[in-house]
């Protein structure tokens, strides 16, 4: 079976196990050189003992000076050497003449040697050299007289054992260490193996390269904008959208989210550990619709994904449903209203009243191209006129007077604040002021409603006459899913309208009693100056 066919579990075996015995080899190799350096280290203070020791013999010193000195000092240097396991002790005179050597054949010859001719010059040193037989540590020392004049030379050699001998010597050591290594290697080597194969929920190397692929190429085909962090706000996802999105050029993985977007308020998810959904938030001067979730593991924060979607597009959609809607509205309530007068013109004629139906006919239309004219003077911005024509005429419908203020004025939306926004938020307002009549008997329902816009701001004021809010449900009515109204209330009008009053970084006042009434006043700055 090939390499890479066999299961990542034994890849990972074979992998340690080799690491175990490529490690016990290398050390292996240096506790065997350190153990020869250390036996260098004590054969070389072996052989300079000896050698100081013979030298400083009696007899020694008394029999080199004789021509056949050697007869006594060959047994006694022998005997020395045997106890110090020496392979050799040479004894030479002044001459270089030997006076002792293991070989008898040799003792009375000249040495020749090239490394002792320092030792004749009262030096003792060491040196090293090699033979047939191997490597040899020689310790050179003078023998001197007891006037201190040199007489003599002793030369002690010890054969340094090789590798292969050191490991003869220490077989037991080597096969224990050995077995021992190769044991827990295996053992560990298996258990590693299983563990890290755990961890990669048993998937082969190629199986996540698969799921990495697949998973990357479905981030960067999907319509969102996707961008992750992981929890020291290092990007870990950013799909080719987002980068369309935020005009962001090249690879970006792997660097700090603050350092390619600063704005994007995925850090301050990792911190609060809260996700938000559906906010509309400006990045990098453009509008977001924006989801920001944490990516919780064990129970544990350890990054944050955002789902992000450029609202330009939304906001488009929106705006056409929200003229349909307008207008399907307006018509709905304007055939309603339209058929009743209709009806009563046709009544008065039937009557013989001519002369009054002809009077009622013109007033209604004076009425309607009257109100139509004013509001086309008056709001520049024809879906929000037209959402005020259908306000009014809702009302009717319901039995509410819709009163516009004749000074109301719209020309421009304020700073960061579109027509999507405004529709939304005035839409809000005047159903929330139209859900204030619970009870359908009251009389004089009436809804306020003004637009007031200078150079520097924008006012907007709804007041109604209706049933009033308590005191203590006044700090929760911009809590997102709060409502009163259970039956058809959904808890999101005033959230929305809240976050865009602090998207254009406006200001909301409301004042209510329980019975009389409550007015929504809310102020914008026109231009970016009034953050």
């Amino acid at each position: 079976m090939k390499m890479k066919q066999l299961p990542i579990r034994w890849k990972i075996t074979i992998l340690s196990y080799a690491i175990v015995v490529f490690s016990l080899l290398v050390g292996g190799m240096f506790l065997i050189v350190n153990i020869q350096n250390t036996r260098e280290k004590e054969i070389k203070m072996n052989a300079m003992n000896t050698a100081r020791t013979v030298a400083e013999l009696t007899e020694v010193k008394k029999e080199i000076k004789n021509r056949d000195g050697w007869k006594q000092i060959n047994p006694l240097v022998e005997e020395i050497r045997l106890i110090n396991e020496l392979d050799y002790i040479v004894v030479m005179n002044m001459d270089h003449v030997r006076f002792s050597h293991p070989v008898k054949s040799l003792l009375g010859t000249l040495s020749k040697t090239s490394d002792e001719e320092a030792a004749f010059a009262e030096h003792n040193y060491f040196s090293k050299a090699k033979g047939e037989i191997g490597t040899f540590i020689r310790a050179f020392f003078p023998i001197k007289d007891k006037d201190y004049n040199q007489i003599g030379v002793v030369i002690v050699g010890k054969r340094l054992p090789t590798i292969i001998e050191i490991i003869a010597d220490l077989k037991k050591e080597v096969v224990i260490i050995i077995s021992l290594t190769l044991s827990v290697g295996l053992i560990g080597s298996f258990f590693l193996a299983r563990n890290l194969k755990k961890q990669m929920f048993q998937l082969e190397p190629y199986e996540i390269a698969h799921i990495l692929k697949e998973r990357t190429a479905t981030f960067h085909s999907m319509h969102e904008g996707i961008i992750a962090i992981d929890y020291n706000e290092i990007i870990t996802i950013f799909n080719d959208k987002a980068k369309s999105i935020f005009s962001v050029i090249g690879d970006v993985v792997g660097k700090p989210i603050r350092s390619v977007i600063a704005d994007t308020r995925l850090p301050e998810i990792v911190e609060q550990k809260k996700a938000v959904y559906n906010e509309t938030i400006n990045v990098s001067g453009k509008t977001i619709l924006s989801s920001r979730i944490p990516v919780v593991i064990e129970d544990q924060v350890v990054g944050a994904v955002a789902i992000c979607q450029d609202r330009t597009e939304v906001v488009k959609l929106a705006e056409e449903l929200t003229g349909v809607r307008n207008f399907v509205d307006a018509l709905r309530v304007q055939n309603h209203e339209h058929m009743n007068k209709l009806h009563t013109i046709a009544g008065l004629i039937q009557l013989g009243k001519a002369e009054q139906a002809l009077d009622l006919a013109f007033e209604t239309s004076a009425k309607q191209e009257n109100l139509e004219q004013f509001l086309t003077d008056s709001i520049k911005n024809h879906a929000i006129a037209g959402l005020l024509l259908s306000k009014i005429r809702r009302g009717k419908e319901i039995g509410i007077e819709v009163f516009i203020d004749p000074n109301s004025f719209l020309a421009v939306f304020p700073y960061q604040i579109d027509q999507h926004d405004f529709v939304i938020l005035l839409g809000n307002l005047i159903e929330n002021a139209f859900g204030a009549f619970p009870d359908t008997s009251q009389s004089q329902k009436k809804v306020e409603i003004s637009i007031e816009q200078t150079d520097d701001i924008c006012a907007i004021l709804i007041e109604d006459n209706g049933c009033g809010i308590d005191e203590n449900d006044l700090p929760h009515i911009f809590e997102k899913g709060f409502t009163k109204n259970k039956k058809n209330g959904t808890g999101y009008g005033l959230y929305l309208t809240k976050q865009i009053v602090d998207k254009g970084n406006g200001t909301i006042d409301v004042t209510s009693t329980v019975g009389r009434g409550t007015s929504f006043i809310i102020t914008f700055p026109i231009g970016a100056g009034g953050e």
